[in-house]
């Protein structure tokens, strides 16, 4: 990452040449490893599974562009709209909002229908929103030019997130339920490091001096965005089981109360031995 940040700004020093060649080393390194680790960090198997892996590549796509677009709307507000700081974060407000509002009963919905159809709605309605931010330009107020990307936007969001982590969960055995929320979480994050780091470099904003206008590179970024949304929906239709649903698998505090006479004999003995 440090690498990639650096580079298309500063050049190729020592330092970011040795962070390259090191990251590459430890990427190329760890699959290894794990290969041949008893008790490997990330079981690699998990990937065997076409809906584990489709999920994972949505998320990428997904998060790649929310992270890397909301950071470039932000400095659009900022640098070429000249909103205030405080302004700028609470144009992308109703994100929240929708989310808090949505994302419960599309969770609800995603289980009795499965994951395929919302994980593949949502990335496109996710798109258009995108495409529509292409409108927050010098000029346009924010009813105009920036709400009507981000309530679309954060429709299609809250429809994706949460059939996205039940499609992981539900691609893996129980016993492997915390390793595929570890790792969905992590790819997550390393989508929105990757976005930040190379979208500017794509969309031909690295030499945008400190605090200018994003110009018309702005536009570029969130087309890019838009396109990368639109192929996590496509993805998503391809791998994703349209009837595969999760299912609960509660387990037990120290304290839990026992359920069935096995149990009960068993904690009455465990006790009576302490």
């Amino acid at each position: 990452m440090y690498a990639l940040i650096e580079i298309p700004t500063k050049g190729l020093d020592a330092v970011s040449a040795g962070a390259a060649v090191v990251g590459v080393v430890a990427l190329v390194a760890f699959p290894l490893i794990e290969l041949r680790h008893p008790d490997p960090l990330l079981p690699l198997s998990l990937f065997r599974s076409a809906q584990f892996t489709g999920a994972n590549l949505t998320t990428f796509t997904v998060y790649a562009a929310l992270s890397g677009a909301l950071f470039l709307l932000s400095l659009q507000l900022q640098q070429s709209m000249g909103y205030p700081a405080l302004a700028a974060g609470i144009a992308t407000l109703p994100i929240t909002i929708i989310m808090l509002l949505m994302s419960g009963r599309v969770g609800a919905l995603a289980q009795r229908t499965g994951p395929r159809v919302p994980m593949t709605i949502g990335p496109l309605i996710c798109a258009v929103g995108l495409a529509l931010m292409t409108l927050a330009v010098p000029g346009s107020t924010y009813l105009s030019g920036v709400l009507p990307g981000v309530l679309v936007f954060g429709v299609g969001l809250s429809i994706t997130v949460a059939p996205l982590t039940s499609a992981v969960l539900a691609s893996v055995s129980p016993d492997n339920a915390g390793v595929a929320s570890g790792v969905n979480n992590a790819i997550s994050r390393l989508a929105g490091l990757l976005a930040v780091a190379v979208l500017p470099v794509i969309a031909g904003l690295s030499h945008t001096g400190a605090g200018a206008p994003l110009g018309p590179g702005f536009g570029r970024a969130m087309l890019i965005s838009a396109a990368m949304c639109a192929a996590g929906g496509v993805l998503a239709w391809l791998t994703i089981d349209r009837a595969r649903k999760v299912d609960a698998y509660p387990l037990p505090g120290v304290n839990h109360a026992c359920q069935d006479p096995c149990t009960c004999q068993f904690g009455k003995n465990r006790d009576q031995a302490t």
